[in-house]
């Protein structure tokens, strides 16, 4: 019956779309590789949308850059890479901080790393 062409379509019913869950992204799972994209006509091949606070006080997330990628093997630990294609996460940078889903900001020290506890 599975490859009959004329048999009838399945009925699936709709799904409610009040009932449909929209997640947010959760800056506190990203770590490893971060390619940070600035074209605005790749925004759509990005993970995310981010903003670098210029005051620590209001980021979500304080991320220290490592130099090797081995060590970036925890929540805001990032190794910039150069290549987007080699990244685990590619992050559109926007100016506007309405637009972005979640704000870091760059730490000189390395246990400073991680999300803000809220």
């Amino acid at each position: 019956m599975a490859l009959n062409p004329f048999a009838a379509p399945p009925r699936v019913p709709l799904a409610n779309p009040a009932a449909v869950v929209v997640g947010s992204i959760d800056p506190c799972r990203i770590y490893g590789s971060v390619y940070l994209e600035r074209d605005p006509r790749r925004r759509g091949y990005c993970f995310a949308t981010v903003y670098i606070e210029p005051e620590e006080a209001f980021a979500d997330l304080l991320v220290y850059p490592e130099t090797n990628k081995l060590f970036a093997d925890r929540t805001g630990l990032w190794y910039p890479t150069e290549a987007r294609d080699f990244a685990d996460y590619a992050l559109f940078v926007t100016d506007n901080r309405n637009l972005a889903d979640f704000s870091f900001q760059y730490t000189k020290v390395r246990n400073y790393a991680g999300c803000r506890q809220r």
